[in-house]
């Protein structure tokens, strides 16, 4: 059985994001992280066959195939991620970490109450969590307008 080290260094090597290599989990312990909304691809060279995420609140992880994972940041926080293979022997275990886009998006104030707005180029308002409730409803209202309208 190989040691945690070997597999550890193997995961390191296997483990890419886009076309870009991104390591599951750096040599420092440093964790995945993935925007809250957003999804990432993971791939590995090893076949996954089963995928366990310790918060399944804060991100899910599918697997779109045997070599590819699909890792979705749903709440901030931080979570573990366990992959193993058909024998059930560990592929990878490390922290996923869920953080807010900082890119175009602004945070605006009134009082306590909090809205967000992507700003690129044009501001329009997004649901982020934290925002005030009667914001959100409305922007989830807005949308499902614009959906049923055009079915």
């Amino acid at each position: 059985m190989r040691s945690r080290l070997a597999i550890a260094i193997a995961v390191c090597l296997s483990l890419g994001v886009g076309l870009a290599p991104v390591p599951a989990f750096a040599v420092d312990g440093a964790p995945i992280n993935v925007n809250v909304n957003m999804a990432r691809i993971l791939r590995i060279n090893a076949a996954a066959a089963t995928v366990i995420v310790g918060n399944p609140g804060i991100a899910d992880v599918t697997i779109q195939d045997p070599q590819t994972l699909i890792l979705t940041g749903k709440s901030f926080g931080q979570t573990n991620l366990i992959v193993l293979d058909t024998a059930g022997n560990p592929i990878a275990d490390t922290m996923i970490e869920v953080v807010q886009m900082q890119a175009g998006v602004m945070t605006v104030y009134q009082g306590q109450a909090r809205t967000s707005l992507a700003c690129a180029p044009v501001c329009q308002n997004i649901i982020m969590m934290g925002d005030e409730t009667g914001f959100t409803s409305s922007a989830v209202a807005s949308s499902q307008i614009v959906q049923s309208i055009s079915n």
